[in-house]
């Protein structure tokens, strides 16, 4: 199983800058957050070499939460070739995640 990847604002729009890739914003204190950590570990197992599976913490980078404009959390972004074509706000079920990339993917 892989881990989803943590972006900084460094490495933000490399990471979403071409192909597909979930971007989760989270926090460490907030537990609906941590209720999608294994759901996105599992995502990025089965879509390795396929698509991205990322997180940005918000506390650490509040410029990106603003610029995607996340006033929720967990907010989760699907990203194709750095546009975003979907958006989730709260816990998510695993089939929406997948039914959203595999869209983002065709």
């Amino acid at each position: 199983m892989s881990d989803a990847t943590e972006l900084t604002s460094a490495t933000f729009e490399a990471a979403v800058g071409s192909g597909v890739t979930l971007v989760d914003f989270w926090a460490e204190w907030c537990g609906p957050c941590r209720m999608m950590t294994p759901v996105l570990n599992e995502l990025a197992g089965q879509f390795a070499g396929k698509a991205g599976i990322a997180k940005v913490n918000v506390d650490s980078e509040p410029s990106l939460a603003e610029k995607y404009r996340v006033s929720s959390i967990p907010t989760l972004l699907v990203f194709k070739d750095g546009t975003e074509t979907k958006r989730f706000v709260g816990v998510t079920p695993k089939a929406e995640l997948l039914k959203a990339i595999d869209a983002a993917l065709a």
